[in-house]
């Protein structure tokens, strides 16, 4: 009985050296004192005897079911979960920007125009890209990112480190993303060049972007863009922005004077893109991502699972 005992020690000891603390058998033998093969027998026996039970889960599987789910509840083109470790917002970005990197990479060709907002999302993208030999291939910037305030919106970084990817001079659009008057912003528009900028995102077959919350900590909250009476009218009613074009839980524009202030693309012509791509995670941007899937301004989505999982249940809480 004693060396039953003293044996069932040793399995256990071994299993937990080589399974919680990974040691391998050879430093398991010198702490136990005991030969390599008495070690492999050791977490063999703790195998058969279910002191040591292996679980393989697959995340893939459930993030294949859950990108055809969301493709299939919201008619995308393309659905891409990525899972990930830990539901932390620099997490997220760092995993869903690789992916959508290596989705671009597979999709661009020559001749593409490819248009790109600004922000931290679209920086874990641009700084995961690699060269593609392709030909003609122009990058542009869909909308303003000059700011008020010294916050890095990242707007030059991205379209340097897109452009370098494809083999390309990027085309920049130096101007505020929102103005004070709809004078001010029909003054920059009349410009010929800002026009030619403004018509090559508007003609671009690709537009890679992401949705901003609405919230204080929010970069384009940060960037000295919105007067006090422009935050009261957002707060409560917009559900997240595209492009600094805000919309509401149905994907509606929620303020149309903000809208008119708005240097950039429309929302509505990301509708009618061959890739419009929506690279988001995270909780504070569910009801983001939400509405524009509402809106029908994406056909390409890039999100985590635990994202890709809410927005499945919004959308079949809403069907009840």
């Amino acid at each position: 009985m004693y060396l039953e005992k003293e044996k069932l020690a040793k399995i256990i000891e071994a299993a937990k050296l080589y399974y919680l603390l990974d040691y391998n058998q050879h430093d398991i033998a010198k702490v136990l004192g005991v030969s390599r093969p008495t070690v492999s027998r050791l977490l063999q026996t703790a195998k058969e005897e279910g002191i040591v039970q292996i679980t393989i889960k697959d995340p893939t599987e459930n993030v294949e079911n859950l990108s055809a789910a969301l493709e299939e509840r919201f008619g995308l083109k393309k659905a891409i979960v990525v899972s990930i470790p830990q539901y932390e917002g620099n997490i997220i970005k760092t995993f869903l920007g690789e992916v959508a990197a290596g989705y671009l990479h597979e999709i661009v060709q020559d001749g593409d125009t490819i248009g790109v907002t600004w922000g931290t999302t679209l920086h874990h993208v641009a700084v995961e890209l690699k060269q593609k030999a392709v030909k003609d291939v122009k990058v542009v910037q869909l909308k303003g990112g000059v700011s008020h305030s010294e916050t890095n919106t990242y707007a030059s970084e991205i379209l340097y480190l897109f452009g370098k990817a494809f083999n390309t001079a990027p085309h920049h659009l130096p101007l505020p993303a929102i103005v004070d008057h709809p004078v001010v912003k029909q003054a920059m528009e009349a410009d010929r060049h800002i026009r030619k900028i403004l018509e090559l995102g508007k003609k671009a077959n690709i537009a890679m972007f992401t949705i901003g919350p609405v919230k204080e900590e929010a970069l384009l909250f940060q960037l000295g863009y919105f007067s006090k009476s422009d935050l009261d009218t957002l707060y409560g009613k917009a559900a997240g922005d595209i492009c600094s074009r805000f919309f509401d839980k149905d994907g509606k524009i929620c303020n149309e004077s903000l809208n008119e202030r708005t240097l950039g693309i429309n929302l509505e012509d990301l509708k009618g893109k061959e890739h419009s791509i929506l690279v988001a995670g995270g909780q504070n941007k569910v009801d983001g991502i939400f509405g524009a899937l509402k809106g029908k301004y994406t056909n390409v989505l890039i999100t985590d699972h635990v994202t890709a999982q809410s927005l499945i249940e919004r959308s079949e809480s809403l069907e009840k």
